[in-house]
């Protein structure tokens, strides 16, 4: 039996993914100051801030139903003040921070992942008067991507606790099916994943995926020095699995011609008549599982 051991993989800190957006959001001029923060627990942490005067806010936890901020968090939907000190619909927990800072309109919208709350941004101004449409739109949006690269960096999360759960039990605890699955999965995210070396190293997981696999084979041919791309990997190992072009290209967020393409490039490397005979060449080098 060929151990798995699966290398310390350092998640990105998430609240440098919200500090991304809020930046995002900051250039484009639309509102004074904008914070925000992760939840962790039920309860959020104020920790990212733009165009504040104070270090009032810093560090706060606001607990569910608290403040504007835990509303949001709890009702997993945007709401906002157009006058904070003075708004009935919120608790006033939170006044001396909020109102030192001099904020009055405020708008809080959470960051939602598989149906639960893990961040919330926050745009602000120091004026009585309401949020623009153009300003919410903007917040929104980034909250939708923050919530996708959250997402992806939990199913990241969610395929290496696999791969440790392989190195405790065996790889012979697994079918090749399975590990063939969690092959094509990993390049899956990887091509979802915005940090390079993140990427790479997902890449490189699943490459040694195959290589176990071939080691635990007869029937695996002498390497004769063919090199796909990664995206000709990726496109192959979903092929692998039975996947048509069309669903090959929804996992890999492409095109149905750009994976026609990177299929006929691989077929055309392997020397192979058929997707079936590209896949097959493929598992006998070594280069799927």
């Amino acid at each position: 039996m060929t151990d798995l051991v699966v290398p310390s993989l350092l998640r990105p800190r998430d609240g440098d993914a919200l500090r991304g957006e809020l930046r995002t959001i900051a250039a484009q001029g639309v509102v004074p100051v904008l914070f925000g923060g992760e939840v962790n627990d039920d309860t959020l942490h104020l920790s990212e801030f733009f165009g504040t005067r104070t270090n009032n806010l810093k560090g706060l936890a606001i607990p569910p139903r608290s403040g504007l901020g835990g509303r949001v968090v709890t009702q997993r939907r945007p709401a906002s003040v157009n006058d904070y000190g003075t708004s009935q619909t919120i608790t006033h927990h939170f006044d001396r921070p909020v109102l030192s800072e001099g904020l009055r309109s405020i708008l809080a919208v959470p960051v939602i992942v598989r149906g639960e709350s893990r961040a919330v941004l926050y745009a602000a101004s120091r004026e009585r008067a309401p949020i623009g449409d153009r300003t919410a739109d903007v917040v929104v949006e980034a909250s939708r991507r923050l919530g996708m690269e959250i997402a992806v960096r939990d199913e990241v999360d969610r395929r290496l606790e696999m791969l440790r759960t392989l190195d405790v039990q065996g790889v012979d605890g697994a079918t090749t099916e399975e590990l063939r699955d969690i092959h094509a999965e990993l390049r899956s995210v990887a091509q979802t994943v915005s940090d390079s070396p993140l990427q790479e190293r997902l890449r490189g997981l699943s490459q040694r995926l195959a290589a176990i696999v071939r080691a635990g084979r007869d029937d695996t041919a002498d390497d004769p020095g063919i090199t796909l791309a990664p995206r000709e990997l990726d496109v192959l190992a979903h092929v692998s699995l039975g996947c048509t072009n069309t669903e090959v290209a929804q996992r890999l967020s492409v095109g149905a011609e750009t994976v026609k393409s990177y299929l006929r490039s691989a077929m055309n490397k392997l020397d192979a008549r058929s997707r079936h005979e590209a896949v097959v060449t493929a598992r006998r080098l070594g280069l799927l599982p």
